[in-house]
C-alpha cells in the first residue's frame, strides 16, 4: 500500500468494544471527507469490529495491520 497521509490518530489501547467503535466514530464525524484516521487497537475483537462498523457507516477502510504482538492499526478514510 502506498503511504497515506494520516490527518488524525486515535490511540485506543486499553479500550474494549463497543467503546472502540464509538470513540472512532466520534472522531471521524469531526473530520472532513477525504481525511484519514489512524486507530491504534490492542483488543482483538475490535480489530474486526471497528473496520466492519466503519464500512457499514460508509467510510473507506484502507488498511488493517498488526504492528506488534497485541497491537493493530486501522486506517480509515472519511467518505461522508
Amino acid at each position: 500500500m502506498e503511504e497515506v497521509k494520516v490527518d488524525r490518530e486515535l490511540d485506543l489501547r486499553g479500550e474494549v468494544c463497543p467503546f472502540t467503535f464509538v470513540k472512532s466514530k466520534l472522531i471521524i464525524e469531526q473530520m472532513e471527507p477525504g481525511q484519514v484516521l489512524k486507530v491504534i487497537l490492542d483488543y482483538k475483537p475490535s480489530v474486526e469490529n471497528v473496520p466492519k462498523s466503519m464500512r457499514e457507516e460508509g467510510q473507506e477502510v484502507l488498511e488493517v495491520k498488526q504492528i506488534d504482538k497485541n497491537l493493530w492499526e486501522v486506517i480509515v478514510r472519511k467518505v461522508r
